[in-house]
């Protein structure tokens, strides 16, 4: 028998959703508007909550033209820099990781156990503490105002390690003593079995990954020196001047408003499988 509820207790959980709705997206409606607005509307403080005339304007100069600032970079090669390296990131660290926890779970070498704890103690040494060290090796190795200095060093990952060993202890058994018994090696049950069923897991930690490498802050203002390999999450901050000019606040408006697409077009895009990877228990 179903309950039937107090029309206030069905209301309840709707309002409390629409205004966390509203919270979390009013500050992205207000960054858009501005986006709209020219130079002299914002800096005047007669900004609305109504659209202007100048965003084709704002967009077009923003991405194709550059901006005013310490950073006179197009926003356009910013996004493709953010782009390659969150790529780069998240494509890494699946493989590394997917290829880690396979060896972990069926290949019985001495000390795998200890090598997986090994692994996942570097949990501990985030990149924030690691900071020096590998910015030294890295330009060693001449590797600044590349991609490779750029997404290299971010690459390893003890939680996606970790996840994917989870989810192989839980494939059965007898799907690699059949493979076995069709002469599949281990490469062969890898590609044809583990791979497969592994989808929603890879998606999974792709769009979070992908959102990490996005994200990044601190790592790619010290690798890069010169303006066009910066990403655009560093382009948004040297935007933002203090002396001796105006921040165009509707150009730094927009390069955020661009900023939220990528990640928000990888998140709609691979909603379903990144859901799905996130809460089945039973692959």
């Amino acid at each position: 028998m179903v309950e039937n509820r107090h029309w206030f207790f069905r209301l309840l959980p709707h309002v409390v959703l629409s205004i966390g709705v509203f919270i979390v997206a009013f500050p992205v409606y207000v960054a858009f508007v501005g986006s709209t607005l020219d130079a002299a509307t914002i800096a005047n403080g007669q900004m609305g909550l109504i659209p202007g005339s100048h965003m084709f304007e704002n967009y077009y100069r923003t991405l194709f033209v550059g901006t005013a600032g310490t950073t006179r970079q197009p926003v356009l090669a910013m996004m493709l820099n953010s782009f390659v390296m969150a790529v780069t990131i998240a494509g890494g660290k699946i493989i590394i990781s997917i290829l880690s926890a396979y060896a972990v779970v069926y290949y019985h070498f001495p000390f795998r156990m200890a090598a997986f704890w090994l692994i996942f103690v570097t949990l501990m040494l985030p990149v924030e503490v690691r900071i020096y060290p590998t910015y030294k090796i890295v330009a060693d190795l001449g590797m600044l105002d590349t991609y490779a200095g750029l997404a290299v060093p971010l690459i390893a990952s003890a939680t996606g390690t970790l996840l994917f060993r989870q989810f192989f202890m839980t494939i059965p058994d007898e799907l690699m003593e059949a493979s076995q018994i069709d002469g599949a090696g281990p490469v062969r049950f890898f590609i044809d079995t583990v791979l497969p069923l592994s989808i929603t897991t890879i998606a999974a930690l792709f769009v979070i990954q992908f959102i990490y490498g996005w994200n990044q802050y601190l790592w790619p203002l010290l690798i890069t020196t010169r303006d066009s390999m910066q990403t655009i999450v560093i382009g948004i901050k040297k935007m933002i001047v203090t002396q001796d000019a105006l921040t165009e606040w509707q150009l730094a408006m927009t390069t955020a408003v661009l900023a939220m697409l990528p990640p928000v077009a990888v998140v709609i895009l691979m909603q379903k499988l990144f859901v799905r990877g996130l809460v089945e228990t039973e692959k």
